[in-house]
Order: structure tokens, then sequence, then C-alpha cells
């Protein structure tokens, strides 16, 4: 049966390989239509791009954007997402969480790609790894985010949880410390099709279908010290993996 289908699997990918070149150019050229435009929202119209872009991909791909809320969500203020990190297809769903502009935190490196790479560099803040300042210039974009009540998004894992056993690695101290030092409350996100609708190991594991993204109840850090970044980092871990047991059916720990 594998061998019947894999013909098609690569066509269907080949496809959205063009659909993701095409909506990328189109959307480099709405951003060249912002820019002359004031600064000051600037952050916000190449947000409403991203998100047109997301909707349009997964509508030509056949993927449906789902969103679960297990809280009550309070869209009119900054919060701090993490989401665990499995799948290329983890991105799209971002720019597409509940309409509040979001900066999610991205790699360097890809800024380099052509043509997506200019698009790239100007819907994250980039965090350059490779001396100490430019790690500190990361960290101060961040916090100008937040102050501009426009929240960021981190994966708090680094990089791609590459196991079925368990649900998540451990997570660094970065958003955790950032929330409590600037008291903007935790938004867990799980993201928990992406590696069905596209596998970490290949491209051409892509395939159509839903993708859900469940909200659980948000994390507010009001009593929290940095006394207290061990404990809320580990709270949010058991949240998040307690919630992706219950939806993929992880074997218990």
């Amino acid at each position: 049966m594998k061998i019947i289908v894999r013909p098609f699997q690569l066509l269907y990918c080949l496809y959205a390989i063009i659909v993701f070149a095409l909506l990328s150019l189109l959307s480099v050229i709405a951003m060249f239509f912002v820019l002359p435009f004031s600064k000051k929202n600037f952050s916000k119209r190449i947000y409403k791009i991203c998100r047109y872009f997301a909707k349009s991909l997964y509508f030509f791909l056949g993927i449906r954007h789902q969103e679960i809320f297990e809280g009550i969500h309070h869209f009119h203020q900054p919060h701090i997402f993490v989401g665990n990190h499995n799948s290329y297809m983890d991105i799209p769903p971002i720019v597409q969480l509940k309409h509040q502009p979001i900066r999610p935190l991205g790699k360097f490196e890809s800024s380099k790609i052509p043509l997506f790479g200019l698009f790239y560099r100007n819907a994250v803040i980039m965090v350059d790894r490779s001396d100490s300042e430019k790690r500190a210039q990361s960290l101060r974009n961040l916090k100008d985010a937040l102050k501009a009540h426009i929240s960021i998004f981190i994966f708090p894992e680094g990089t791609f949880s590459m196991t079925e056993e368990r649900p998540l690695k451990d997570f660094y101290n970065g958003a955790f410390k950032l929330a409590i030092e600037m008291q903007v409350p935790i938004q867990p996100v799980l993201m928990v099709d992406a590696i069905d609708r596209m596998h970490f190991s290949s491209i051409s594991s892509l395939s159509p279908g839903r993708n859900r993204v469940v909200y659980l109840p948000t994390v507010y850090v009001d009593n929290y010290t940095m006394d207290d970044l061990e404990l809320l980092k580990q709270q949010v871990h058991q949240m998040m993996e307690d919630g992706l047991r219950r939806y993929r059916n992880y074997p218990a720990s």
C-alpha cells in the first residue's frame, strides 16, 4: 500500500513547495507595501501578513487549524506563549493564535534563506547565539516587544523533541525568567497534530488534515520571584506533558 501511495505523497509535497514559494513571494511584495508607513504599527502589519500567509497555506494544502481552550484567555494583554516543538508545522499555527500580535523567537540561521529570509527577519525576534552581546540584544528585543503589548512565542525545549516515548524535553530557563522579570503571564499551548502533518525527520512526510492547538490554563506569575524560577518551569512543563498525554495518548510516565 505504501508503494502505491508514495508517488502521490511526493507530488503533494512538490505542490506544497510551489505553494509555499509563491505565497512567500506575495508576502514579501506585501511587506514592501507596508514599509513606507510608520514604524509604530509595523509589527502589527507584518503580523497580519503572516496570518494571511498561514491561512492561505493551510487552505491550499488542505490543513485545518483548530483551537481548543481549556481555560480563559485574555486577548487584550501580552503573554509569553510557550509550546512544544516536534515539527516544522509548529510554525504556521503561531501567527493564527486568536488574532493577537505575536513575535516568535527564531533562529538567526533561518534569516539566510533566499527570499523567505527577508520576510523572516521582519516577522520574528531572531536569536544569534554566536556571542554574548548578540544574545543580550535578542533579550532586549523580547522585552521591547512585551513593553509594546506584543506577545512573544518561545519553544522552551530549544529544539525538536525527537522521541515518542517522552512528550517533552527539559525546558530552558529563558521564557520563565523573562516572565518573572517582566511580570507577564505564561500561556502554554500544545501543538497536538503538527508531527502528524509533517514529521521532523522529513519534509516528504507532509500530509493534509487537522492541526489542533490547545490553550492550557494561563499561568500568572504575580507571586513568583526569581527564587521560584525552577518551580514555575516545572509547573508549566508538567501541565504541558500531562496535556500531550491526554491528546496524543502517550504512555503514562
